[in-house]
Order: structure tokens, then sequence, then C-alpha cells
């Protein structure tokens, strides 16, 4: 009966800790493509033009009135001079040669918080930015936008999904796992509730032995992910910049309520199955 007992918790163990990794690796994955999108966002440029007449003064003025703005990351300054050198460098020979005089205006680049980077928030931004007097034209790639968070939504729904799925699945599993243990058990439990013990009283061993073994299996799990998200951070040296302490402590944080959690409800309701049967029903399972 002990080596059952140590055998069916050991199992139990190994199904936990199999399905605490898999539920980690979501987590994760989830963390890491909200950062993603993040700064896929806040990458995105949108271009203030500035009139011809405008000084560099008056722009560095411009400047500090956005940067209180909630809608701004950061933003730079590309002055005339700036972007008739780059232009040359792309043209390959001085455009000012042939017109007389710098053709370029200069600019101010804004890259929005993630939050503002979507063609709802673009629409009234550019209406602001367009009020500003001197500024001649805003520019930003909006079918890029849209289809940026086109496939954002598609990808947090595919993830979502996948955690939807794998609870589902887990708590099968974990809980025909904790079944089979109280079920070597049920003439004890019936045992019991004959002598008069509270239900309360008869379940909480089953219940603290299998919070216990999701405990250890949690544990087991996040040492499993530490290894295979340092062994990333050895490939991948810059994923650290989507994947930092902060997701690693929500990820174990996480593993580990969910451990202690699923086994808690599962042994709760495979006692409660028992306690609710009658002395001949144990024999027809």
């Amino acid at each position: 009966m002990r080596n059952r007992t140590a055998f069916q918790s050991v199992t139990l163990c190994i199904s936990t800790t199999m399905v605490l990794i898999l539920l980690g690796l979501i987590v994760l994955a989830g963390q890491v493509g909200r950062n993603l999108s993040s700064r896929v966002k806040e990458n995105l440029v949108v271009t203030m033009m500035l009139a011809q007449d405008m000084t560099d003064t008056e722009a560095a003025q411009l400047q500090k009135k956005l940067k209180d703005r909630p809608f701004v990351n950061q933003m730079s300054y590309v002055s005339k001079e700036d972007a008739l050198r780059e232009g040359a460098k792309e043209l390959g020979s001085d455009p000012s040669e042939f017109v007389g005089e710098n053709p370029f205006l200069s600019s101010i680049e804004l890259n929005l918080r993630a939050d503002y980077a979507n063609n709802d928030s673009l629409r009234w931004i550019e209406k602001e930015l367009k009020a500003i007097p001197k500024v001649t034209e805003i520019a930003y790639q909006k079918d890029l936008v849209e289809a940026v968070n086109k496939n954002l939504a598609k990808i947090a729904i595919v993830l979502l999904s996948l955690a939807a799925l794998l609870l589902i699945v887990s708590f099968a599993l974990i809980n025909n796992t904790i079944r089979l243990g109280v079920y070597a058990r049920r003439f004890s439990i019936h045992t019991m509730k004959l002598v008069g013990a509270s239900w309360g009283f008869i379940r909480g061993p089953f219940v603290r032995r299998s919070v216990g073994i999701g405990l250890l299996a949690a544990v087991i799990a996040c040492a499993v992910l530490a290894g295979m998200v340092y062994a990333l951070y050895r490939y991948e040296p810059e994923i650290e910049l989507v994947l930092g302490w902060r997701e690693l402590a929500v990820t174990a944080g996480a593993v580990v309520l969910f451990g202690l959690i699923i086994t808690a409800i599962c042994a709760h309701i495979s006692v409660n199955k028992f306690l609710k049967m009658k002395a001949g029903d144990l024999y027809k399972i």
C-alpha cells in the first residue's frame, strides 16, 4: 500500500510538473509577445514636416512643448542641413547645387507610446499636430500601423486559446491522477465517515498532500524554465530586452499559484465524490 501511494505521488508530481512547464512557457510567451508588440509600436515614426522659415530655436521650443504630451515616447529633430546631407548621400549628388538653395525641410520625428500607436489615436494626434503653427504636414505609415495591430491581435488570440486549452487539459489530467490516489483509499474515507469524522477533517490530509506535491512540482517546473531561459540568454543575449526579471518573477508566481490552486481544487473535488457515495456504491466502481 505504501509503495502504491509513493508511486501515485511520483506520478502526480511528474504530470503536474509537465503541465506547469507548459503553462509557464505560455505565460512567458505572452509576456514576451506583449513586450515585443510594445517595442514594435514604439518604433513606428510620425514625421512632422516644418515650414521653410522655421528656425532651429523655434523647433527647440516646439520640442519642449511636445515633450509633455502623453502620447510622445521620444523624439528627434532633423534640421534642414541634416536632411540635405542625407539626401545628397542617397542621391549621390548635392541637389542644392542645381536648385540654388536647400530644397529640404526640417522635421521632427516622433515615436509614440505603445498605447497610442493605433489608427484611432493617430487620427486625433495628427489633427492636433497639424494645428501647430508652421507644421506643414504629418506623415506616418497608416497601412503599416493597421497591419501591425491586426497581426498582434491574432497572436494574442492564439496565445489565449492555447492557455484556455491547456487549463482544461491540465485540470482533467491532474484531477484524474489525484482521483486514482483517493480511489485507493475510498474505504478508509468511508470508515472515517462512519466513526463521525467531519468532511473537512477527512479532506484535510488529502488536500495537504496534493498541495505539497503541487508545490514541489511548481519548484521543479520553475527550475526547468529557468534553465531554458538561461540557455536562451546564452544563445541570444538580446532577448533580455523583452524578457527581464519582472517577466521571470511573474511567470514563477503564476506557476506556483497554479500548482497550488489546481491540486487543491482537484483533491477537494475527488474526496467529495467518495464522501457522497454510500457503502454499496464503493464496490461498484
